[in-house]
């Protein structure tokens, strides 16, 4: 997932509170307690056995919390852990202060070449095919284990967070509930702080422990609360499941999560291939089409691979610039890593990481950095026009995804254009031209 780093490290003590696996059935509902938040001059109110909390300074933070609070005693956590994840939160700006939405979009909207760049650097594929040299060992006994290639367990690692190197200092806890309280991922981030409550009861790490990224991802692979439950490995048999500070935990815990994704043994995630010309881009629509096809059409591989690695049979053609950029076989594990991350871009990234470390030099194909794209209100032209027309784009939201390309190019074909999908400036005005 790649998060930006600040300075708020909230390691709230536990509070002398009894524990206790009973319901909440003698605590008042929040939504019908008559006393007012923290901040409006009116004493906080009282939530039965967990009492009341010290006031954030934030009053939608408060009024969440207390809402929260009540939930997790419901669904039967201790007092001693509602405690020690909700006292002392502190708002965090970047979901309470401002809109997250364009943190979110930022990703999507960058061309990719651009993304690519930022990612995929020189320095981090060498740093990876050192550390992966210096620990073959670790990276060979995880492999033989999980079935995931050590270069793609390295690429993760290093992407997510530069080797380790980066992996946030904000406090989780105070991360997922100021989403919380910002709203438009309450269920997501309350399920996420549920997650680290329950992290707390099994004793998989401790409260001071919980630091993460921006968003609440944990640890040197960047695993939301959630996934560590499901997938945390402890690989040094300590008894602890350290994904912040034990390289071995978090590398095993990392290829354990893809393997339960899918992972296919021995197979590659994409290969860079050469298109013949002329060429139809049509077949560039998402499918995946057997790669005998795609020898038949004559494409060819731009490294010593063949089109058909590991016997994966099927394959899908992707143009990530277009006609005029790089082209690529995809794979079933390239889906696979799109579970860390749904963005075609991440996962392309951690391709070509994975690519660099084993010494393949990709993308061979240059990008098209002079191309005439388009900006985000752009784009949401494009999808509003789309749809009029009944190439159904989806949602008018400045991401040129795939369901927006899909409906481009079927536009394409039906008005005889070049169909690669790649929304320009010249594809938006015939769109609108059309309507």
């Amino acid at each position: 997932m790649r998060f930006a780093t600040g300075l708020i490290v909230a390691a709230a003590a536990l509070i002398g509170c009894e524990s206790t696996s009973q319901t909440l059935q003698n605590a008042p509902d929040p939504s019908t307690n008559s006393a007012r938040m923290p901040g409006q001059g009116v004493r906080p109110p009282s939530l039965g056995p967990l009492g009341s909390f010290e006031t954030s300074g934030h009053q939608k933070l408060d009024a969440w919390r207390y809402e929260f609070a009540a939930r997790a005693y419901r669904e039967g956590y201790s007092i001693e852990i509602i405690r020690s994840v909700l006292s002392n939160i502190e708002p965090m700006s970047i979901f309470l202060e401002q809109s997250s939405e364009a943190v979110d979009q930022a990703e999507f909207s960058k061309p990719i070449w651009e993304y690519i760049d930022d990612t995929v650097s020189r320095t981090r594929v060498a740093t990876g095919r050192e550390l992966l040299s210096e620990d073959y060992e670790l990276f060979s006994a995880l492999e033989q284990n999980y079935g995931v290639q050590k270069h793609y367990i390295a690429a993760i690692w290093g992407m997510e967070t530069s080797y380790g190197q980066v992996i946030g200092n904000f406090d989780a806890p105070s991360a997922l509930a100021s989403m919380a309280a910002e709203g438009r991922r309450r269920g997501f981030a309350e399920n996420e702080l549920l997650a680290l409550m329950e992290i707390l009861e099994r004793g998989d790490a401790r409260r001071h422990e919980l630091i993460a990224g921006w968003a609440g991802a944990m640890g040197q692979t960047q695993f939301m609360p959630t996934t560590y439950v499901q997938y945390a490995v402890d690989w040094t048999g300590d008894g602890t499941k350290d994904v912040w500070r034990a390289r071995g935990d978090a590398l095993a815990s990392a290829a354990n999560y893809l393997q339960a994704s899918g992972w296919r043994a021995g197979e590659p995630a994409l290969v860079e291939v050469q298109l013949p010309k002329p060429f139809n881009y049509s077949y560039a629509n998402g499918q995946r089409r057997p790669t005998s096809l795609w020898a038949t059409l004559g494409l060819t591989p731009l490294s010593s691979v063949s089109l058909d690695p590991a016997g994966v049979g099927l394959a899908e053609l992707w143009l990530p610039a277009g006609s005029n950029g790089p082209a690529f076989l995809l794979y079933p594990n390239f889906d696979v890593i799109k579970t860390y991350n749904r963005a075609d871009s991440y996962a392309l990234a951690v391709s070509l990481i994975a690519e660099g470390i084993q010494g393949r030099a990709t993308p061979a194909g240059s990008w098209p950095r002079d191309i005439d794209r388009l900006n985000i209100e752009e784009i949401k032209r494009l999808q509003d026009g789309l749809n009029r027309l009944g190439f159904s784009a989806g949602t008018v939201d400045g991401i040129a995804g795939r369901g927006t390309r899909r409906a481009l190019q079927s536009f394409q074909i039906s008005a005889g254009m070049l169909a690669d999908g790649f929304p320009t400036r010249r594809a938006l005005a015939a769109v609108e031209a059309a309507y």
